[in-house]
């Protein structure tokens, strides 16, 4: 395993990043985003993926992407986390991207990587890598079948759809119904994709196609999960320093203390375990025990970071206008996500070899 600090280039790309997302991606924003009709930021999107290039940091420099690493990654969720930015970075970035590099689909990868296509893989959110999932019937040359749960499908160009043959197609987004579903977090809306007879390019085989994106998703989901615990954190404290009562501030009392130094413990073995994921997504080492680690952790700590935010924010932290609750969403929806916690503690107990009795 190597260093798990922070390297002096990725602490560089944070900086761009939270810079870029204080200008342009402020909690009211946020908020009045998911009021409206088009809670993706597409301006956004277009500004971190293709103003910075950072939708081809997985992909190769001869695919005119970056041919960076999956700590670079984790460094940029990690940001959009604290901001829960509205964009499909994860989904498109990271899920999708996986798919097609499995694929070896270069033109394809190249699109990715300027982010002239956004992309989605048409599997259910809540899916775990090696999970069961459903897929669709390919008949006379189309692709027939209905999938629910597809993270960011409204706002994506290309669907990676897999069907009853063991294939992965490419889907024209255009060639298929989208239809919205309600959604607990809705800075990342889940739909349904319904196809009929819609036209689809072979990209590969699904199987470990679908098996590694997931797994990415799941590895770099926790550092996520990791910007958004540490946001809840660090705006509480700030909040109990400068609320008083009784000419005292709130933050000095001592059960209020002990609450957050054990929030800051689980925070802080929660950035471990989401380091440790991305590097080894990185190295290719040990992944999958890594990323169960990281995912049996991760969740827990993020809902309970919301959940003590709300709280210890007090009658504010119950308003629509602070952004308190756009984590607390945030943290439950990404608990289900590639995997619920508990699928990871049994997924890691085989790896391990540590079986239930």
């Amino acid at each position: 395993m190597s260093d798990l600090l922070y390297s002096e280039e990725e602490e560089a790309l944070r900086a761009a990043v939270r810079d870029l997302l204080t200008d342009h991606c402020d909690a009211a924003g946020v908020i009045a985003r998911t009021e409206s009709d088009v809670p993706h930021d597409i301006a956004l999107w277009k500004a971190l993926a293709g103003g910075m290039g950072l939708a081809g940091l997985l992909i190769p420099e001869e695919l005119d992407g970056q041919g960076a690493t999956h700590r670079e990654v984790a460094v940029v969720l990690e940001e959009l986390g604290r901001a829960v930015a509205p964009v499909p970075y994860l989904t498109s970035a990271v899920v999708a991207t996986e798919a097609v590099l499995e694929c070896g689909a270069d033109d394809l990868l190249s699109q990715l990587a300027s982010a002239t296509v956004i992309g989605a893989l048409a599997v259910a959110l809540n899916v775990p890598a090696g999970g069961a999932h459903k897929v669709v019937r390919l008949e006379s040359g189309g692709l027939h079948g209905e999938l629910t749960g597809i993270a960011d499908a409204a706002v994506a160009d290309v669907l990676l759809v897999p069907a009853d043959d063991g294939g992965l197609y490419a889907v024209d987004a255009a060639a298929v119904t989208i239809v919205p579903q309600v959604s607990l977090d809705l800075t990342r809306p889940v739909a349904t994709v319904v196809l009929d007879g819609s036209p689809g390019r072979l990209l590969g085989e699904a199987e470990s196609a679908v098996r590694r994106a997931l797994r990415a998703g799941a590895g770099l989901l926790a550092s996520e999960q990791l910007g958004s615990a540490d946001w809840s954190l660090t705006e509480t404290v700030r909040h109990l320093k400068d609320r008083t009562q009784f000419n005292r501030p709130v933050g000095g009392f001592q059960a209020l203390k002990h609450r957050l130094a054990q929030l800051w413990l689980e925070v802080a073995g929660l950035r471990a375990a989401a380091r440790g994921a991305a590097d080894a997504l990185a190295a290719g080492e040990d992944a999958d025990v890594a990323v169960a680690v990281a995912q049996a952790y991760a969740a827990p700590v993020a809902v309970r970071a919301a959940e003590e935010a709300l709280q210890l924010h007090g009658g504010i932290g119950m308003t629509w206008e602070h952004p308190v609750h756009l984590h607390l969403k945030r943290a439950k929806a990404d608990s289900i996500a590639y995997g619920t916690a508990g699928a990871h503690r049994e997924a890691l107990a085989e790896l391990v070899d540590l079986r239930a009795p």
